[in-house]
């Protein structure tokens, strides 16, 4: 029987691809998803779980993600101040109008992993509100999502 052997990756043997993902009329759940297992690089063979294997992706149209059913009236994002009483609750509603990029950058960090190589992989997701963004000069490889 042959031994099998594991390969490690060097970070110099790592191939990063662009992709680019239009959010309109999709799911928030369903694009988060899709992007995080791009970022964190599970969609490779030479995934490695403790080294960063993503690659890169861009979403674009952030303002026009939806959310099933009643989520969309009932979906709150919290955080706190530190100081007492210092509750800050937002409304999707307000946040999709406000800031249409936090909505997919909060899901997509919520599957990645909660340590330094999490926040690493976070830092390749590029999301834009609009059609209109910086990576044009890049080879951007479009993904559909159903």
């Amino acid at each position: 029987m042959k031994n099998k052997v594991t390969h490690f990756f060097k970070p110099e043997e790592i191939k990063r691809k662009w992709y680019v993902i239009d959010a309109k009329g999709v799911r928030v759940g369903k694009l988060a998803t899709k992007v995080a297992t791009i970022v964190s690089g599970k969609n490779k063979p030479t995934y490695t779980p403790n080294m960063d294997t993503g690659d890169y992706c861009v979403v674009i149209n952030a303002s026009e993600a939806i959310l099933s059913g009643k989520k969309s009236l009932q979906k709150y994002y919290f955080r706190h101040s530190g100081y007492w009483g210092g509750d800050k609750i937002v409304k999707f509603r307000e946040m999709i109008q406000k800031h249409p990029d936090r909505v997919i950058t909060y899901a997509v960090s919520g599957m990645l992993p909660k340590n330094t190589l999490g926040r690493k992989m976070a830092k390749k997701l590029k999301v834009y509100k609009n059609a209109n963004h910086s990576y044009n000069d890049r080879e951007l490889e479009k993904i559909e999502i159903a």
